[in-house]
């Protein structure tokens, strides 16, 4: 399907007069992410830690689950810290246990479940292994909120239970004794988007604020201001999960990145020396494409506890060691994952392509189904569907769309395919039932004919069409007051027309990516890139110089090589 582009247009006469103190490319950009009074627009360009954030006890369940953990601490229970293992739930870990060893609290552990052996959320078999660990306390980060029956389990064995979530809220909720999720009913939070992480930053924010750490042993109270080193792990998370970066997100984005800029932890100093990432120079991007999925490759190929130990290392010895063997299994992860869609790609055009792509092999890693599946649906352009086998020999898989509701695809799927299923709107995951594996792709398409009149036709929204004169440094430092970018506040987007090709060329390893050049009014000239383009794998698509074309790109400053220089940033050529 194309996709429809959509140019935005001059900004109404209100809003200019609105915006009359800003330049006309910035009012336009505010604009175009819904932001419509100079009050709004102050706050998102200069977002204020200590004005802007919001009291943590307005989280319901807050107060109560601030006096169960001080409970616990006064009476040094034994606390299990059970989370995600992921580039959320895992930073979410790290920030409450730099907490506890900050107050000297000892008694405790993490669990991070292995996402081949144990898959994800709390599992039954798992918390009844918990009690010859005498747990007191089970304290969840970025998951929870569906686990019913494991919640029950652990009431049975006499272990309390808080759940911190930020997924959606979906019939009956867990039994447990405090659930911080502001996605719930009559939860008046002002802001339900916040990660995993950033919810259990606001359960530390919470007990600081109201814990009296004197009744521990050691008497360890918080220095003032302790709290906000604790922002990169934050910042991270909330960048990995890509939530929406508006309202408390883009406070939390923006000092994140300012503190992950400055953090000492000799963990992500090591991980960013292997990512050749300058620290002081670290932005969001570096983030998503670098650091995010090494993290995930733990959990991907091997044991999350990897990542969480080289986060909240000490020792520089340990933390170069650490990062060294994430590394290892990043590349790992990449080769991993290029061989599947290699031979899924061959799979799919020796049958032809459906309107739904479900392909799986027992032999692929479940947890690289994800992956695969997005690759799959970039290069396809409709929903597709990856299953793999876990350590216990079920099959297991992944989905993504980017123009259908994959849930409401899944629930229409008939009742004895999917053994559980869940996600988000453009991606989930599922499990299915070992009998029905090899109707799995007949099941999926029968479901997607009572959903094909829903299909949305993907958009890409403009922001404004520029020419090559205006590629300036003023321009681009306009445009970097709208960092961080992300879900809710994209990277601005511009269109380029009939501009003429100067200079072409195919780079990279595989000579898989596009450099154009391009000369502006001035006789300068202007590079643009486009990274695993089409243009230089199929000859029938090539271009040449002096050629003109359309295209949609945004601006960013390159720095590779020690350069410092305006580029373009190929997003789509316009046929």
């Amino acid at each position: 399907m194309e996709k429809k582009i959509i140019l935005g247009d001059d900004l109404p006469e209100n809003i200019k007069e609105e915006f009359r103190a800003y330049p006309e490319l910035l009012g336009q950009l505010l604009f175009y992410r819904d932001i419509k009074t100079q009050a709004e627009a102050e706050k998102f360009l200069n977002p204020d830690y200590e004005k802007h954030s919001y009291d943590p006890f307005l989280i319901k369940g807050m107060d109560l689950a601030v006096e169960r953990i001080l409970k616990a601490f006064k009476e040094n229970e034994k606390i299990l810290i059970y989370s995600d293992y992921d580039a959320d739930g895992i930073p979410g870990a790290v920030i409450l246990s730099d907490f506890f060893k900050k107050i000297e609290f000892k008694n405790y552990e993490v669990h991070i479940p292995n996402r081949l052996r144990e898959g994800y959320g709390l599992k039954t078999e798992t918390i009844e292994k918990l009690k010859t660990r005498d747990i007191d306390l089970i304290i969840t980060i970025d998951g929870g909120i569906t686990d019913v029956e494991p919640v029950k389990k652990a009431k049975e064995l006499g272990i309390d239970v808080i759940i911190t979530d930020h997924h959606m809220v979906n019939g009956e909720l867990p039994p447990a004794d405090v659930i911080l999720n502001s996605k719930q009913e009559d939860d008046n939070y002002p802001d339900d988007m916040l990660c995993g992480a950033g919810l259990t930053f606001k359960l530390v924010l919470a007990l600081i604020k109201k814990g009296d750490f004197s009744t521990l042993p050691t008497g360890r109270q918080v220095n003032k201001g302790w709290e906000k080193w604790l922002l990169d792990m934050v910042g991270l998370a909330t960048i990995s999960d890509m939530v929406p970066l508006k309202n408390e997100n883009r406070l939390l984005a923006h000092y994140g990145l300012m503190v992950l800029r400055k953090s000492p932890r000799p963990g992500l100093q090591k991980l960013l020396q292997k990512a050749w990432i300058k620290q002081h120079q670290i932005v969001e991007e570096d983030i998503s494409f670098m650091i995010a999925p090494r993290i995930n490759a733990a959990s991907r190929v091997s044991d999350p506890r990897i990542a969480y130990d080289l986060l909240s290392a000490t020792n520089e010895i340990e933390a170069g060691q650490l990062a060294e063997e994430l590394d290892i299994l990043n590349n790992k992860r990449k080769t991993l994952v290029a061989t599947a869609v290699r031979k899924a790609n061959k799979k799919i055009k020796e049958r032809g392509v459906k309107d739904v792509v479900v392909i799986g092999d027992p032999e692929w890693n479940v947890g690289l189904s994800g992956l695969i599946a997005s690759s799959l649906q970039g290069e396809y352009n409709r929903p597709c569907f990856v299953w793999g086998t876990d350590e216990n020999g079920k099959y297991c898989g992944s989905c993504r769309a980017e123009n259908i509701d994959l849930l409401e695809l899944m629930n229409l799927v008939e009742k004895d395919v999917f053994e559980h299923l869940g996600g988000h709107k453009m991606a989930g995951g599922f499990g299915v039932n070992s009998e029905q594996i090899h109707f799995l792709e007949e099941k999926i398409l029968t479901a997607y004919k009572n959903i094909e009149s829903k299909i949305e036709q993907v958009e890409l929204f403009v922001d404004k069409k520029l020419s090559l004169d205006d590629i300036n440094w003023d321009n681009y430092n306009l445009i970097e007051k709208m960092a961080p970018f992300g879900m809710g506040n994209k990277k601005p987007l511009f269109l380029f027309e009939g501009v003429e090709i100067f200079g072409e060329k195919a780079f990279g390893k595989t000579m898989n990516h596009l450099e154009l050049v391009f000369k502006n009014s001035k006789n300068q000239k202007i590079k643009a890139i486009g990274f695993f383009s089409d243009y230089v794998e199929d000859k029938n698509t090539l271009l040449e110089i002096g050629q003109k074309i359309n295209f949609l790109a945004h601006i960013e400053k390159n720095t590779f090589g020690g350069v410092n220089e305006l580029r373009l940033r190929i997003v789509e050529i316009i046929k």
